[in-house]
């Protein structure tokens, strides 16, 4: 399964935009480039990029569409 690398944009707090960068084979070349992307993002960027291990780029845009829920802080972690 394939690498996917992805810019994502978020003008409000429903709606993700996600930009296909590259897709890569093997982890490494994958991790260089995003670390690449991040490194070279001007300050005022709010974008992200995220990389993504998925069967196919479907899947990986799906996989980062998902609403996840914060984790439950318990009172030690305050």
């Amino acid at each position: 399964m394939p690498y996917y690398v992805f810019r994502i944009t978020q003008p409000t707090q429903l709606i993700k935009n996600l930009d296909f960068q590259q897709a890569f084979e093997n982890y490494k070349a994958a991790r260089e480039l995003t670390r690449e992307l991040r490194a070279q993002q001007a300050a005022d960027d709010k974008a992200t990029y995220k990389l993504v291990f998925a069967a196919n780029q479907l899947e990986a845009e799906e996989h980062l569409q998902e609403h996840r829920e914060k984790p439950i802080l318990m009172e030690w972690e305050k």
